[in-house]
């Protein structure tokens, strides 16, 4: 697969069936990626038959300047996908707002960041497609976002959210979309994907196409409800074939075989 055709599978934006508004200049630009093993097709990550997310119904979401989404692990550090940063390094040219769903709030919070670590083996057969962001200063009282550090809720139903397109190549959103979508076995995955990385990924969607991230997505989490009816981060939005097509699930980097590295990277940070 040429680096062109990768890129446009992964889900930068995300795309949801509620109208389509387009942001603000900057929300969108794409970050470049090294491409991951080859299976063929197009990818392009959004909410595509979604709707719209109340105030502080998931009240870590961020979305960032490059157009991705991601969630605070700490007060001061955004978890969001490899391919959505250029590399590692001291990097203050990205914008994360948090805090609301509709990006034009006054009462949006923004930080700058100040430096990003991007897993340098996310490409291979055993990395993981994630990257922590570092911000310029914390921000206070910040809601976090638990991670899935056991396969435990690698099942059942999910709810995916994003600023992304609300049908594929469609324009980002003003408003947060979220949607729920249902696990799909590796199994079923691997027809779709034949270069699946079983071991760090996990799949999500209906077989009949209709629900699923999308362009803008990239990023952002993909979470389920903790035996305390609390939420847990069991994936991060990474790549797919279009967006909500028939027998192409969505694919995202598998928290839970993440975790370990995840949070030993973090506490260096």
């Amino acid at each position: 697969m040429t680096e062109g055709k990768w890129y446009s599978r992964l889900r930068r934006v995300v795309l949801v069936a509620a109208g389509a508004l387009t942001l603000a200049a900057g929300t969108t630009a794409h970050a470049s990626a090294a491409p991951p093993p080859s299976d063929g097709g197009t990818f392009s990550p959004q909410v595509v038959g979604g709707s719209r997310a109340a105030q502080g119904e998931f009240p870590w979401m961020v979305r960032l300047s490059m157009g991705c989404g991601g969630a605070m692990y700490t007060n001061q550090l955004v978890l969001t996908a490899a391919h959505c940063v250029n590399g590692t390094g001291n990097n203050s040219s990205i914008t994360a707002t948090y805090g609301v769903v509709d990006l034009q709030s006054s009462s949006r919070v923004t930080r700058k960041s100040t430096y990003v670590y991007r897993n340098p083996g996310y490409s291979t057969s055993t990395g993981g497609d994630w990257a922590l962001i570092k911000l310029a200063s914390p921000i206070t009282g910040a809601a976090t976002l638990p991670l899935a550090t056991s396969t435990a809720y690698d099942s059942g139903t999910f709810t995916v959210m994003g600023w992304g397109s609300a049908t594929e190549g469609g324009a980002q959103q003003r408003y947060l979309l979220k949607a729920n979508v249902p696990f799909v076995s590796d199994t079923s995955c691997r027809s779709a994907y034949p270069s699946m990385k079983t071991a760090v990924e996990i799949c999500a969607g209906y077989p009949q196409g209709g629900v699923d991230t999308c362009q803008g997505d990239s990023g952002g989490p993909m979470v389920r409800r903790d035996a305390s009816n609390n939420w847990v981060q069991v994936g991060i939005v990474s790549y797919g074939q279009g967006c909500a097509r028939p027998n192409y699930p969505g694919v995202y980097a598998q928290v839970s075989a993440l975790s370990t590295a995840i949070a030993a990277k973090a506490a260096t940070l």
